[in-house]
C-alpha cells in the first residue's frame, strides 16, 4: 500500500505543514501524516499571524519560500503595521486571518505541491533501526519507511484539557490526544517533560455592543508578509477590532473560581507561556492592577465567532460566563464555548543539534511546541528549517543552519539548543542582539539567495530580490548626488518642525534629520518625483532606511565580524571535558549535555561564564 518516502512529516499543524512543503519543493518524495485532514493548518488559538517579532519571522519564512507568508496574504482580514512610531528594526507586520479561509488556503497550496501525499491516520510508533529513525507506524497498524522523520506533534502528545474541575484527554477541543511516541522516546535515552497553554471563551459576535467599546481599524496601506505579488483585500474590505477592559467586578467574579482552576489546585503539573498569561494569573501575578486589556477579533469574514483575545482561561465555565457578562460590551454575551487549558508533551530542545535533529537519534526531527516554543510563526519556522534539513539528511547533504546575525529563525533555534527552555518559548525583538539588521523589510535581500542556492526559493523570487537590490543602490546614488533647493524643501520643513534650510543640501543629509520622510518629500517636490517615480514603495523605504540608518548598520555589522571569530571555532564532537579540571563544575555538565557545536555556542549556555569560555578557548588552542 505504502512506498518508501524520503521523509515523513507527523502531525500538520503550522510545523508540519512548512515541513512537507519544504522538503517536497526540495526534491523529496513527502508523506504528512495527520489525525483528521480537515483541521490541516488550524489556527488552534487566535486568529491572527505576526506581531512583535513573529512578524520578522513570517517574513523570513517567506524570503526562504515557505508558504506561511503567502497564506495569511491571501486570507487576511486587517492588516497593521506594529511599531511604527519607532526605529525600523522595531517595525513588525501582524494579520488578522480569516480562520477558516486560511486553513483551506494551506491545504491548497500542499495539494498543488508536487511531492506530497497525505495520509489520515495517528502514528503510535517510529520505526527504530541501528540507531536511526527509519518510518512510523501508525494507529492502523501500517509500517511505513522513509529516509528521515519529522515530529510536529503540537499540544497532542498525552494532552489533557482542563476546565475547572472537568480533566479529559485531547489535543485540541473535540480531538484525541495521540500516545505511544512519548513512552517509545523516553524508553530510547529521550527527556520529556509537560507544559500548558490555554485559549480564551470563543463569543456570539451578535451578541455584543461594539458601541461601548474602542474601534481598532487596519492600515490604509496593506503591504502584507510575502515579498511576492500576493491578490490582498483592499483596505476599505478590512473588518475592525475592538478594545475593552476587565475591570474590579470582573476580577472579584473570577476569583469565586479559583477554588475550582485546575492551576491553583494542582491539577496542571506543565508551565504556562509567561508572556501570554491566562486571565486568572494575571489577577494574581499583576494584583495592583485594576484593569487588563481585551482584544475582540472577529475570526473570518462569513462568520460571527468572537475570539476574546486576552481572556485565557481554564476557569469553570459559568465562571468563565458570568465574568464575561461583565465586560463592557458583553453584557448580554453568548458563548459558543468556553475557554480551557491544555497540557502536553514536550522535550526539552537541547537534545536538538543545529538543524533540529535530534541527537539521540540520527535522520530524526522535531519542530514546533514539541520543542517549548508557543506561537504558530514560531512553529511554522522550525517547520521550514526541519524540513529543509530532514530532505538534505536523507540525500546526504550537508544542513542548512542560519546563524544569529542572519535571521530571527537562527536566533529562535539558537536559544532553544542552547539554553533550552523550561516555559513556553516565544520571540521577541530583544532576544536578537543585532535586530537592526534583521528587519522585517530586509528579510529577502537577507536570506533568498541562500535559499536559492539550496534550491528552495523559487527563480522568480531570485530575480525580484536582484531588481530590488539594484534599485536600492540606484536610489541611494540619486539620493546622494541630488540637492534639494531651500524653496523646494522648506515648506514641508516648517510643517515637520524642522528647521528650514538656507542653501541646497544634499537628499542623503536631510533624511538623516528626525521626522522626515522620503514619501512626503516626493508628494512635494516635482523634480524628486519626476527622479525617482520609476522605482516601487518597497525600493524607496529600503534605500531611505539604509541611508538613515547607515551608522548604527555598519556599527552591527562590525560587531558581527568580531563575534564571528567565536563561531568559526568549531568544538571537535569528540572534545573531553573532564579533561579540563579548571572548568567550573556546572559548565562541565553542561558542556557534556548540550555538546556545543562551537566556542560562540557555549558562550550562550545558561550557567556558562566568560572564564568557562576563555579556559575552553586556552585547551582547544592547545
Amino acid at each position: 500500500m505504502f512506498n518508501k518516502y524520503d521523509v515523513i512529516v507527523v502531525g500538520a499543524g503550522h510545523a508540519g505543514c512548512e515541513a512537507a512543503a519544504a522538503a517536497a519543493n526540495l526534491g523529496s518524495k513527502v508523506l504528512l501524516v495527520t489525525m483528521n485532514m480537515q483541521t490541516m493548518a488550524q489556527m488552534s488559538c487566535n486568529p491572527a499571524m505576526g506581531g512583535i517579532a513573529k512578524g520578522q519571522i513570517v517574513r523570513e519564512i517567506d524570503a526562504l519560500g515557505g508558504y506561511s507568508g503567502i497564506v495569511t496574504d491571501s486570507s487576511l482580514i486587517q492588516f497593521r503595521m506594529l511599531n511604527k512610531s519607532k526605529g525600523p528594526a522595531m517595525w513588525s507586520p501582524r494579520a488578522q486571518s480569516d480562520r477558516t479561509l486560511f486553513a483551506l488556503k494551506w491545504r491548497e497550496m500542499l495539494e498543488q505541491t508536487p511531492n506530497v501525499d497525505f495520509y489520515q491516520d495517528n502514528v503510535n510508533a517510529l520505526v527504530v533501526k541501528d540507531g536511526r529513525a527509519c518510518g512510523v507506524v501508525t494507529g492502523l497498524g501500517h509500517e511505513i519507511m522513509s529516509k528521515s522523520v519529522v515530529i510536529t506533534s503540537g499540544t497532542f502528545l498525552n494532552g489533557v484539557i482542563h476546565i475547572g474541575e472537568k480533566r479529559f484527554g485531547g489535543g485540541r477541543m473535540a480531538e484525541k490526544a495521540s500516545t505511544g511516541i512519548t513512552e517509545q522516546l523516553v524508553e530510547l535515552g529521550f527527556e520529556s517533560d509537560r507544559l500548558k497553554t490555554g485559549t480564551p471563551p470563543r463569543i456570539d459576535g451578535r451578541s455584543l455592543d461594539y458601541s461601548k467599546m474602542e474601534e481598532q481599524k487596519g492600515d490604509d496601506e496593506i503591504v502584507g508578509f510575502s515579498y511576492m505579488d500576493i491578490e490582498k483585500i483592499k483596505p476599505g474590505q478590512q473588518k475592525s477590532c475592538f478594545i475593552t477592559y476587565t475591570d474590579q467586578r470582573v476580577h472579584d467574579m473570577l476569583k469565586t473560581g479559583f477554588d475550582r482552576s485546575p492551576m491553583y489546585q494542582g491539577r496542571i503539573g506543565g508551565v504556562g507561556p509567561r508572556y501570554c498569561p491566562s486571565i486568572e494569573d494575571k489577577i494574581n501575578r499583576f494584583a495592583d492592577r485594576d484593569r487588563h486589556q481585551l482584544f475582540v477579533e472577529p475570526e473570518g469574514f462569513n462568520t460571527v465567532e468572537i475570539y476574546v483575545n486576552g481572556f485565557s482561561t481554564s476557569l469553570p465555565e459559568e465562571v468563565q460566563f458570568e465574568a464575561l457578562r461583565m465586560v463592557p460590551g458583553f453584557e448580554n454575551c453568548k458563548m459558543f464555548r468556553p475557554g480551557y487549558a491544555i497540557e502536553y508533551d514536550y522535550f526539552p530542545p537541547t537534545q536538538l543539534t543545529y538543524s533540529l535533529e535530534t541527537k539521540q537519534l540520527s535522520h530524526l526531527f522535531f519542530a514546533g511546541q514539541i520543542n517549548g516554543t508557543t506561537g504558530y510563526e514560531e512553529a511554522a519556522c522550525q517547520g521550514l528549517m526541519a524540513g529543509i534539513n530532514a530532505h538534505q539528511k536523507a540525500f546526504n547533504l550537508e544542513p542548512l543552519v542560519l546563524k544569529r546575525s542572519e535571521a530571527y529563525i537562527g536566533v529562535l533555534i539558537d536559544d532553544l539548543i542552547s539554553k533550552g527552555t523550561d516555559e513556553p518559548y516565544r520571540m521577541f525583538t530583544s532576544r536578537a542582539e543585532f535586530r537592526t539588521l534583521l528587519r522585517q523589510d530586509n528579510a529577502d535581500l537577507r536570506l533568498t539567495e541562500l535559499s536559492y542556492r539550496l534550491g528552495l526559493a523559487s527563480q522568480e523570487r531570485m530575480e525580484k530580490v536582484r531588481a530590488k537590490r539594484e534599485g536600492v543602490e540606484l536610489v541611494k546614488g540619486i539620493m546622494k548626488e541630488y540637492a534639494v533647493e531651500p524653496d523646494e524643501i522648506n515648506a514641508y520643513l516648517e510643517k515637520v518642525n524642522s528647521a528650514p534650510i538656507i542653501q541646497k543640501q544634499k537628499l542623503s543629509q536631510l533624511l538623516l534629520r528626525p521626522n522626515l520622510e522620503l514619501k512626503e518629500m516626493i508628494t512635494i517636490s516635482p523634480k524628486l518625483s519626476q527622479l525617482l517615480k520609476q522605482y516601487p514603495a518597497e525600493t524607496l523605504e529600503q534605500a531611505e532606511i539604509q541611508v538613515k540608518y547607515d551608522t548604527y548598520i555598519n556599527k552591527e555589522k562590525e560587531l558581527v565580524e568580531r563575534m564571528s571569530q567565536l563561531e568559526e571555532l568549531v568544538i571537535p564532537d569528540t572534545f573531553n571535558y573532564e579533561k579540563i579540571v579548571s572548568l567550573s563544575n556546572e559548565a562541565r555538565q553542561k558542556f557534556n549535555k548540550i555538546r556545543p557545536r562551537t566556542l560562540g555556542q557555549a558562550s550562550r549556555i545558561s550557567g556558562v561564564n566568560p572564564s568557562d569560555v576563555q579556559i575552553l578557548m586556552v585547551y582547544m588552542g592547545r
